[in-house]
């Protein structure tokens, strides 16, 4: 079995453990199970699994008095759009110059946001940035019009441009553990926060949709003068 066929066996067991709902991009009855399956579990329920502590991904200054908060998808036109050219406005005037924190929150409509997100935190924070700026400049080329193993064969290129191996790639996209705690870190967050569209930010606690960066600029100045 090559390289891909694994991963991509491995995808599916991943859902079929219980993110089967999610990954496949909309809700459905979840298969049935068995009942001498049922009635096993049922007498001998399994531990409880300890799932990875999925830390926020930051920038600029933690102590600043604004704090902002991006959720945003790798597979977001308009998440592109706004990395692409508000977001470097933004990290020049506020995020680098230490007037403000700045919160990266991913959010996963789609099985392919959730890969990609596996695949930027695959080399730690120090090159998150790096792989998440190239996922977005590429988004329509590794999105490969919904084709899963082209999907699969891009995510691995961009590992490997980032200075990834390829074993290292195909681990991070088959982390189970880490897969479920990413979704459930991302539906507590959101749940929270009252998410449904991206990119949305939470300024200071206040949600704000999608806007120029002219609007964004003055409520970052607004807040800054209290």
């Amino acid at each position: 079995m090559n390289r891909i066929a694994t991963i991509l066996a491995a995808l599916a067991v991943i859902i079929a453990g219980g993110l089967w709902y999610f990954m496949q991009g909309e809700e459905a009855p979840p298969p049935p199970v068995p009942a001498a399956q049922q009635q096993a579990a049922e007498a001998s329920p399994p531990a409880e699994e300890a799932l990875p502590v999925i830390e926020d991904i930051t920038m600029g200054n933690p102590d600043a008095s604004v704090t902002v908060i991006e959720y945003a998808s790798f597979t977001c036109p308009h998440c592109k759009n706004f990395h692409a050219g508000p977001f470097r406005q933004l990290k020049a005037e506020y995020i680098d110059t230490g007037k403000i924190n700045f919160v990266y929150r991913e959010v996963y409509f789609d099985k392919f946001g959730l890969w990609a997100a596996l695949l930027a935190r695959c080399g730690g924070k120090e090159r998150y940035m790096q792989i998440a700026d190239m996922l977005y400049e590429r988004q329509s080329q590794w999105l490969a019009g919904g084709d899963v193993a082209q999907v699969v064969t891009n995510l691995h290129q961009i590992g490997r441009e980032a200075g990834l191996s390829d074993d290292k790639v195909a681990a991070c996209l088959t982390d189970t553990r880490m897969a479920k705690a990413l979704v459930a870190t991302y539906q507590k967050n959101a749940e929270a926060d009252g998410i449904d569209s991206t990119p949305s930010f939470v300024i200071n606690g206040q949600k704000y949709n999608n806007m120029p960066y002219s609007d964004f600029r003055a409520v970052l100045e607004e807040q800054l003068a209290e």
